[in-house]
């Protein structure tokens, strides 16, 4: 066996990330380009709140289904 049970499935999470990532760029480029351009204009300050609350949505959803 070349990976452990807890290896295959950290490599099955991150595949799945990744087509999760890219499917707006597939199903629809020219508004991702619009929304890419949106964020590149905004504050580092509002950016940095917008990835901790994605953080800890994702957190509170690993918690919810481990429990």
């Amino acid at each position: 066996m070349l990976f452990t049970a807890p290896m295959k499935l950290l490599i099955l999470l991150i595949g799945m990330v990744l087509i999760f990532e890219g499917l707006p760029y597939v199903a629809a480029p020219e508004a991702m380009q619009d929304w890419l351009k949106k964020i590149s204009a905004m504050r580092p300050e509002h950016l940095r709140v917008m990835g901790l609350i994605a953080m800890g949505a994702g957190l509170l959803i690993c918690w919810l289904v481990q429990g």
